[in-house]
């Protein structure tokens, strides 16, 4: 059975989904300033416990938040290196679908780097 993990988080509502078989379950949610404490566990909790059923990932490359994408990249490539599953970035509107077609294809783009659209704003230590 192929379970397939999508995941964007370029904003701060963090776009999660599972799809399974032919159908796609949406588990978005708004992680704020939060991504990095919850995401491996909601992709867990996503995977019903057992992340050794995510047979590939769709990961949006960008362009949106420097942090948000740095976050996500670094956990879905992390998993993905280390379950041997393909993993694909994909951007634009339709990055989903445009992911699942990769990944039918057999494509693998092994690591996903962040496509940021701009030069990050990253604000000055105060101290």
């Amino acid at each position: 059975s192929t379970v397939i993990i999508a995941l964007r988080t370029a904003t701060p509502v963090c776009e999660l989904s599972l799809r399974h078989d032919d159908a796609w379950i949406d588990r978005d949610y708004e992680a704020g300033r939060t991504l990095a404490r919850t995401l491996l566990s909601r992709i867990n909790d996503v995977a019903e416990g057992d992340l050794s059923k995510i047979t590939g990932i769709v990961a949006y490359a960008g362009p949106g938040s420097y942090t948000g994408l740095r976050i996500g990249l670094t956990v879905v490539n992390t998993l993905a290196s280390s379950m041997k599953v393909p993993i694909v970035g994909v951007s634009g509107d339709d990055w989903r679908e445009e992911g699942l077609r990769r990944l039918l294809a057999n494509e693998d783009d092994v690591i996903v780097m962040p496509v940021y659209g701009g030069e990050p704003h990253i604000t000055t230590p105060r101290k």
